[in-house]
């Protein structure tokens, strides 16, 4: 059944959908909050829905990059890890002389 006053998003409505959307309310959530079903949600703030979580990522992430080139040595470390493939590992080294086992841990960063 088709309403009769069919939706016309407002720029405040936008910015709600766009809000939520970026710190990952569900949709259903969203269109009870703007008073609308979730598919006409949906046909309405397609973009805001779409594109929220990229622009909230980039954000973020250019905050941590400006960090990071600002010397902040755990945003670097992180940036490295997920960025660059660098990890962190424990590697068991090691026999004695007479052949016994020696436990040696040290953290290697590769």
């Amino acid at each position: 059944m088709m309403s009769k006053n069919p939706h016309t998003p407002t720029s405040a409505e936008r910015q709600l959908v766009q809000l939520h959307s970026t710190i990952g309310t569900p949709q259903d959530v969203i269109a009870d909050l703007v008073g609308v079903d979730p598919k006409t949600l949906r046909k309405h703030y397609r973009q805001e829905l779409d594109h929220a979580a990229a622009q909230a990522n980039a954000v973020v992430g250019g905050a941590l990059f400006n960090k990071a080139k600002g010397g902040d040595t755990t945003a670097m470390i992180f940036w490295m890890k997920t960025r660059a493939g660098w990890k962190e590992t424990t590697k068991l080294e090691g026999a004695g002389d007479n052949g016994e086992h020696i436990v040696t841990f040290k953290t290697v960063y590769e």
